[in-house]
């Protein structure tokens, strides 16, 4: 039987245009970037012209994108630069976040002595946006509010417009986490209120290894990483070249076919819902599906016996990758903070289906029809 890849949402695989994108610069192309000689001003400009068109497809300047080894990095840089380079004394943000920003925050806060505030979650896994109006109020320090666009595990999205827009008006720092948008909805960075931003390129069919960090141009930071004048100073270290021409192609690919690639996204996951709940009893779904939440992904509950304990490895063996997520899971694998955060009531087994274009109906017919047996 072929493999049913449905653990988009942890990793896409390499579309074969951004590898053939990628070739000439892992072959012939081999020059430094930071060299004088026309091998290295070759490379370099092949660096730069993918900065544009990143920005381009961004809504951004190109001043303002960064190249780094990816969104972990990109919110450590920042996270780091608020407390060291802005002065912040209170960072605010979310318990559903990625441990990207969850681990940075916690320990900052621990080492520099900075509050630290949790937003609440609301039962439907959104984020409470009068609780967090509430704490940017009752606190006078500089702030930083770190919250992510569209949550990994569950797929809700919060309004960077309206969140933007309230820290502005109480004069802070907006940092937002868009690992699982960039590549998969439109931006443009100009019109929006939000500071920073980082992304991912293997979250959208372009390798791993590389992703940007948006700093908006009226802001200053250092680096987080010393050592040399790559990234205009901002990063050093050798440019990863075939990562970034990889990303910037991946990412004009997407931008391209959005609108096709999106609908039809929309309807897989549409139609594995109904399939679930069609055939199998007591299923049951995290956050708000088809509400605002990504249209790739589709965060499952099954309720729990002795056959959901061994759920995800009796997928593998069909074949079938998808990944956990219950807030009590049994072995090895801790519980996922996001499911405790969604105060489940009853005992749940959580598996997270997220799609690709790739990916097809009959698909998950066939994972349906597993499941119903297995369970």
């Amino acid at each position: 039987m072929e493999r049913i890849y449905f653990d988009n949402a942890a990793t896409t695989s390499l579309d074969p245009a951004v590898l053939e994108a990628m070739m000439p610069y892992l072959t012939e192309k081999f020059g430094n970037p930071s060299s004088i000689y026309s091998y290295g001003r070759e490379t370099r400009m092949a660096v730069e012209q993918a900065r544009k068109s990143v920005a381009k497809n961004l809504g951004a300047k190109p001043s303002e994108i960064f190249f780094t080894s990816g969104g972990t990095e990109s919110s450590n840089t920042i996270l780091h630069a608020a407390i060291h380079d802005l002065g912040c004394k209170h960072i605010i943000s979310s318990p559903i976040e990625h441990h990207a920003t969850l681990h940075t925050v916690e320990h900052l806060a621990k080492i520099h002595n900075i509050k630290l505030s949790w937003v609440n979650i609301l039962h439907n896994g959104h984020i409470d946006v009068d609780h967090l109006e509430q704490l940017l109020n009752t606190h006078e320090e500089k702030t930083i509010v770190s919250i992510m666009h569209a949550n990994n595990e569950i797929g809700n999205m919060i309004d960077l417009y309206e969140i933007g827009a309230l820290c502005k008006k109480n004069n802070a720092y907006f940092h937002s986490d868009t690992v699982q948008t960039v590549g998969h909805f439109p931006f443009n960075l100009r019109e929006t209120p939000v500071d920073f931003i980082t992304g991912a390129g293997h979250k959208f069919h372009g390798p791993k290894g590389v992703g940007i960090l948006y700093i908006n141009e009226n802001i200053k930071i250092n680096p987080l990483v010393y050592g040399g004048a790559q990234e205009r100073n901002m990063r050093a270290g050798t440019e990863n070249l075939y990562g970034i021409i990889g990303f910037a192609k991946a990412l004009e690919l997407a931008s391209a076919s959005y609108e096709k690639d999106s609908a039809y996204m929309q309807t897989l996951k549409q139609y594995m819902h109904d399939q679930l709940v069609q055939k199998i009893p007591g299923v049951s779904f995290n956050g708000d599906p088809f509400g605002n939440s990504l249209y790739t992904l589709l965060s499952t509950n099954f309720p729990k016996t002795d056959k959901t304990d061994m759920l995800l490895f009796n997928l593998d063996i069909h074949h079938i990758c998808a990944s956990g997520g219950s807030a009590c899971s049994s072995g090895a694998q801790q519980g996922s903070h996001v499911i405790q955060a969604l105060k489940k009531e009853g005992e749940i087994a959580t598996v997270r289906f997220s799609f690709s274009k790739n990916n097809t109906r009959q698909e998950i017919d066939q994972v349906v029809d597993i499941l119903t047996t297995l369970l």
